[in-house]
Order: structure tokens, then C-alpha cells, then sequence
């Protein structure tokens, strides 16, 4: 006992036992700057959204502003029916947008997966229109649907409809015209995600399933769909996400409109605050909106069972 207690090590001292924590704190002490700007861009544009939708705040009616309460919330829920209609457009125009993109990028990436000729020229081409600004996409497809120089134009020449045609101004079309713009620029951020994940399968399942006589389908039902699961699942909610607050693409096509059939409750909002200056009601709107997507998002994540077993 004597011995052990002659040969034990003193304890350290406060300036060793500081120089010691420092390495663990460094890297916490390196993004520190980083987290600490994007916690005052994020957090304080929330906190005041959440605070302005209990004011009635419009700077060009400043004698009406002040606390307003739940009366905003109240408003919405009971006399907006606007509110409604942009809700149920929001939910047709999510799920149609995100159900054709994921079909169809899903298809694009087993295409330019395979080996052939020209791929990485396919694969550019095909990746091209997510490098496109929002803006400049909208501007690519009002030009294609004008009525005296766009598609319709071209068609009629073909004699196949008439000219002077615009499908941005018919209710019976706007809504298909819409969805394909929208589709030329949202099918490449499915294809590049489920293609990153498809590079990562094991040849070897493959050529076993060969071997024991399994057919294309069964390949891609049992080997490759659950390799993709969360894949798919991640990109699927980040893109209803996106989606739901598409405002840029169809502000520029349509407006909201023709009679207010294509407008969402992100454009409503945006309406709401900019062209009404109501922000205390459209501060009302976007929190009502945010408690939406979160709660669909759980719900999503909860039911999908992202990140089990595959």
C-alpha cells in the first residue's frame, strides 16, 4: 500500500486539466462563429413571424395596428375560406407534383445507370434543368406556352388546335400546363439522388439473383426498391417540402390564377403581406402553414419508417 501510494501521480493542476479540454472543444469552438450566424438568420426571422400573427400589423394602416391575440388564428379557421381552397390546391398540387416526379426520376436514373454509349452526355443532359434558376425556368415556359409564339402557335400550324390559344388563361388546362413546367425542373433532383444511391448496389446481387432465375421486375422489386427505401422516402419529403412553398414558378405563370385555381397557400400568403400589406394575418397564415408541414412531416417519417430495416 505504501508503495502503490509513493509511485501514484499527483494530481493534475487546473492549467493541465484546461490545456487537456481545450483539443475537445476546439472543433466546437470552430463552427462556433458559423452556428451563431445561422441561428440568428434562422431563429429570428421564426420568432418575429411568431410574433407579428398575434398583431395586427399594416404599415400603411399604422392606426389599426397593436395586439391582436389569437384573433388572426381565429379568422383564418372561421371566415377565410380562401384559406381552405389554397389548402386543398397546395395538397392536389404536392401530391401529383412530387408522385410524377418521383416516377419519373426514378425512371431517368435506371436509365443513365445502365452502360451505353454517350452516357455521361445523358447524364448531363438529363441533370441540366436542376442547374436552372426557378426565375429563369419560369421565364423558359411562359415563352414556350405564349399564345403567338409558343407551342400552341406550332400546333396550330400542324393543324392540331387553334391559334391564340393559351393554356396559362383556361382553367381546363392551366393546372396540366402548370404541373409539366414545374415536372422539367424538379424530375432531375429525383434522378441525381436515386442514382447516387443505385451506385452504391452490389453487383453481386444482381448476379446472384441471375443465377437463381430471377427475372428484371423481381430484381428491381426485391433487390433494388428496398435498397432505394430511404433514399426515396428522404427525397420525397424534402421535395413535398419544397413544393408546398413553391411560390416563384407559378407567381410567374399564372399568377394564382386564372380565377384564383392555381393558387397555393405560399402564394397566398405572399399576396396577402405584399400586395395587402396585412403581415400580421399573412404572419398568421405562414405559422398555420409551418404547423402543417411539420405535423405531415412526422406523420410521413413516422408511417414510411425511415431509416429501419429495408
Amino acid at each position: 500500500m505504501a508503495q502503490a501510494a509513493a509511485v501514484a501521480k499527483p494530481p493534475a493542476s487546473p492549467r493541465r486539466r484546461r490545456a487537456s479540454a481545450t483539443p475537445r472543444r476546439l472543433p466546437y469552438l470552430l463552427i462556433a462563429p458559423a452556428a451563431l450566424l445561422m441561428l440568428g438568420f434562422i431563429a429570428y426571422p421564426v420568432l418575429s413571424v411568431f410574433y407579428y400573427s398575434l398583431q395586427d400589423y399594416n404599415p400603411t394602416k399604422p392606426w389599426r395596428n397593436g395586439f391582436a391575440g389569437f384573433d388572426n388564428f381565429t379568422r383564418i379557421f372561421t371566415e377565410d375560406p380562401l384559406f381552405r381552397d389554397t389548402l386543398v390546391f397546395s395538397a392536389k398540387w404536392v401530391f401529383v407534383e412530387v408522385g410524377l416526379q418521383l416516377m419519373f426520376g426514378l425512371a431517368l436514373a435506371l436509365i443513365v445507370n445502365q452502360t451505353f454509349v454517350g452516357r455521361a452526355l445523358g447524364r448531363a443532359l438529363v441533370f441540366s434543368p436542376w442547374a436552372v434558376s426557378g426565375v429563369l425556368t419560369s421565364a423558359i415556359w411562359v415563352l414556350l406556352y405564349n399564345s403567338q409564339t409558343g407551342i400552341t402557335r406550332y400546333l396550330a400550324d400542324m393543324g392540331i388546335g387553334e391559334y391564340g390559344v393559351s393554356w396559362l388563361s383556361d382553367t381546363s388546362t392551366v393546372f396540366p400546363a402548370a404541373i409539366v413546367a414545374d415536372l422539367w425542373r424538379g424530375v432531375p433532383f429525383f434522378a441525381i439522388l436515386i442514382l447516387a444511391d443505385l451506385q452504391s448496389v452490389s453487383r453481386d446481387l444482381y448476379e446472384a439473383a441471375e443465377v437463381d432465375g430471377a427475372s428484371r421486375f423481381k430484381q428491381f422489386w426485391h433487390i433494388t426498391l428496398p435498397h432505394l427505401k430511404d433514399a426515396i422516402i428522404l427525397s420525397t419529403l424534402l421535395r413535398a417540402v419544397w413544393e408546398f412553398n413553391n411560390v416563384d414558378l407559378l407567381y410567374t405563370l399564372t399568377g394564382g390564377g386564372p380565377a384564383g385555381t392555381t393558387t397555393t397557400l405560399p402564394l397566398y400568403i405572399a399576396n396577402t403581406s405584399v400586395d395587402a400589406h396585412d403581415f400580421g394575418y399573412a404572419s398568421a397564415l405562414t405559422t398555420v402553414a409551418f404547423v402543417i408541414l411539420l405535423f405531415c412531416s412526422m406523420v410521413y417519417l413516422r408511417l414510411s419508417k425511415f431509416g429501419g430495416e429495408k
